[in-house]
């Protein structure tokens, strides 16, 4: 199963990156995805060597982003791959069979790829404005989201991302999304995580519910 918080790592440095992975393992993360830009093929691969280690310290599940590739080489548990990295039949060829794969969406045509690709989860954002990615798609806000995902009606986990912060929570699940991906606002504060998780237990059961 899919854990319902992601969290992207941040930093300015690799250092950093590591830091915060391993502060937000210690506070109860569930999935650390390393998301490590401008920076050689080399230094990922021993950042995620290293995360590989404190993830598998703390028993959380590691997702490499774009370098399918290292994902292999490090035994991630998966990689999440964005609309301008690999193709998903060369990362699914390349993987083991037990390696999940993310990606990226912004529109519904988006999302249709990547369920006919079979891929695990879907990260569909942004959600509001964020300062952490560059090139920011096409905000989504929370109508976007109900249309889209009732348009789809898919069992494929989407993974909703973009500025989210602890307050819209409860609302966003309401569109139906099944977990949410932060950076930011646990990176602020790593004591998030477990709030984060309460409400993503309890909204999204009473979600069902509904």
């Amino acid at each position: 199963m899919i854990p319902k918080l992601h969290y992207i790592s941040q930093g300015t440095t690799i250092k950093e990156h590591l830091e915060n992975a391993q502060a937000a393992c210690e506070s109860g993360a569930n999935l650390i995805q390393l998301r490590i830009k401008n920076a050689s093929p080399k230094d990922v691969l021993k950042a995620a060597e290293e995360a590989r280690e404190i993830t598998n310290h703390y028993q959380t599940r590691l997702i490499i982003n774009d370098y399918y590739k290292i994902a292999k080489q490090v035994k991630a548990d998966g990689v999440h791959l964005g609309k301008e990295d690999a193709e998903i039949a060369t990362a699914k060829a390349t993987l083991f069979s037990w390696q999940i794969i993310g990606g990226t969406a912004n529109t519904i045509e988006d999302c249709s790829i990547l369920i006919n690709e079979k891929v695990d989860y879907i990260g569909l954002g942004p959600y509001q404005f964020t300062n952490t990615k560059t090139n920011l798609s096409p905000v989504l806000g929370y109508s976007g989201y109900l249309t889209i995902i009732g348009e789809l009606n898919t069992k494929t986990p989407i993974i909703a991302i973009g500025g989210i912060t602890l307050n819209e929570v409860p609302k966003l699940l309401k569109t139906g999304v099944y977990g949410i991906a932060v950076s930011g606002e646990v990176t602020r504060n790593f004591k998030a995580i477990s709030t984060f998780n309460n409400l993503l237990e309890v909204e999204g059961a009473l979600g069902k519910e509904i």
